[in-house]
């Protein structure tokens, strides 16, 4: 009797020890696809009208490239690339296969997650701008883009993309510190490239892009924080991008807000997220329970 009640104290015990393990692999299974989602989120896309010829020199050299990025990511959150341009050459005209390209993930970003970024990035952008000579895809998590053109390390303060919420016009105290952190993101950013800063309830983040000397990247967030400033005056938060570099600033909690009209959010990538979050979460639910399932089946509990 003795004997088997320790046996089913053994059976037990090492049933509860495998559900806690199953399950901290669900929650670690779990948040690394949420992060991967939230990456990959989309923000803004240009394509260039020009098109070029399929099997031409520049497709191959741009396929090529495109695979150097991909392996290039997992190690390293920047890095640029050129291929076909003849150096040598006087003339100012590129060669019919001269490509240039470039990837930049977000500087708070482990390797792996800006690995899945951009080869998310890639996939995508093939779609969205084929055979497009000049492309540039902006996912929350990470940049890429490609051009026909040697556009590396040129200064280019266009702006791309800007998206506002609703006015807090009547908030004195929020103004003043959302000025304190553009302010700080604005210094910071030139030194370390990536900045993250807060100031009471407002919080934000900007970035350089990684071929930008300090003079160049202080002239571009200079500029991507007056049109910050000027496009979306007193908003709980704004996103300016610049071809180069860009800011962002939101009320703290901002995000976690259940109103539909917060953040006028593109529909597009969060219809995206939405549909891979619940096809990722019910594939790890499923391996969960059938883990759990074959536990109770080796260890019941009666």
């Amino acid at each position: 009797m003795l004997r088997l009640i320790l046996q089913e104290h053994s059976n037990k015990s090492i049933f509860l020890t495998d559900v806690r393990l199953y399950s901290l692999l669900f929650l670690l299974l779990f948040s690394t696809q949420f992060h991967h989602i939230i990456a990959t989120i989309f923000i803004y896309n240009g394509c260039s009208q020009e098109k070029y010829q399929p099997n031409s020199p520049y497709e191959t050299n741009l396929n090529t490239l495109l695979s150097s990025i991909v392996n290039s990511a997992s190690q390293t959150l920047y890095n640029n690339f050129a291929l076909g341009n003849d150096t040598s050459s006087s003339s100012s005209a590129q060669p019919d296969g001269a490509t240039f390209c470039l990837y930049q993930c977000r500087g708070d970003l482990k390797p792996a997650n800006c690995a899945t970024c951009v080869a998310s990035a890639v996939s995508q952008i093939n779609l969205i701008c084929a055979y497009s000579y000049g492309a540039t895809l902006q996912l929350e998590g990470c940049l890429l883009r490609y051009e026909h053109f040697d556009f590396l390390g040129k200064q280019d303060t266009s702006l791309r993309f800007k998206k506002c919420s609703a006015s807090v016009s009547n908030d004195g105290e929020f103004l003043r510190r959302r000025d304190d952190v553009i302010a700080d993101l604005m210094t910071g950013a030139v030194n370390s490239a990536f900045r993250v800063s807060s100031s009471g309830s407002v919080e934000g983040y900007a970035q350089c892009v990684g071929d930008l000397n300090q003079a160049d990247c202080s002239a571009c967030l200079a500029n991507a924080a007056a049109q910050l400033k000027t496009l979306c005056g007193a908003s709980a938060a704004g996103d300016v991008f610049l071809a180069q570099c860009y800011i962002r600033y939101w009320a703290a909690g901002y995000y976690d807000s259940s109103s539909p009209d917060s953040y006028n959010e593109d529909e597009v990538g969060k219809t995206v997220a939405i549909i891979v979050g619940s096809v990722a979460g019910a594939a790890v639910l499923i391996v969960f329970l059938s883990l759990c399932r074959k536990v109770f089946g080796k260890f019941p509990l009666a």
